[in-house]
């Protein structure tokens, strides 16, 4: 390869630059009056149209009873309903309740695994959107060490 290596260089930065620009207009969806809110209650109302939300057994959550540092809590969301739209994760205490949304696509399975941050111990609920219906489901996790600036 003979180009120097000031020109490799900005087509590189040229490149992740368009790609930034790029994934800005992918984000355009960005729910961040629901990242903002300060209550469970703002963010899911801010989310969702219906504040009806059905308790459901066919939504799992795994995560640790204890988890030793709340900046990485591994946490699972299964959720075994027919059309899944989307899983939204909520820490239940953090200041900024609302954690994740992962939107599906048709005939996706209803499943995330991921790590969160929790400010203490708190209930994690998980609000699954399907067939055009909301459910949840929420776990205890106890916290020993802060996670969100504790």
């Amino acid at each position: 390869m003979n180009t120097p290596r000031r020109t490799f260089l900005k087509s590189i930065i040229a490149a992740g630059g368009a790609m930034a620009i790029g994934a800005r207009a992918v984000m355009a969806d960005w729910p961040d009056k629901a990242f903002r809110a300060d209550t469970v209650e703002k963010a899911i109302q801010t989310l969702f149209e219906s504040p009806d939300i059905k308790n459901s057994k066919k939504i799992t959550i795994e995560a640790p009873e204890i988890a030793e540092n709340g900046a990485v809590v591994p946490i699972e969301v299964t959720a075994n309903l027919p059309k899944v739209e989307s899983i939204t994760i909520i820490g239940e205490e953090n200041p900024k309740p609302l954690i994740a949304q992962f939107n599906f696509a048709e005939n996706a399975l209803g499943w995330v695994k991921t790590r969160i941050k929790l400010a203490e111990t708190s209930n994690v609920i998980a609000v699954v959107k399907a067939d055009g219906k909301l459910y949840k489901a929420r776990r205890l996790v106890k916290v020993t060490i802060g996670g969100c600036g504790g």
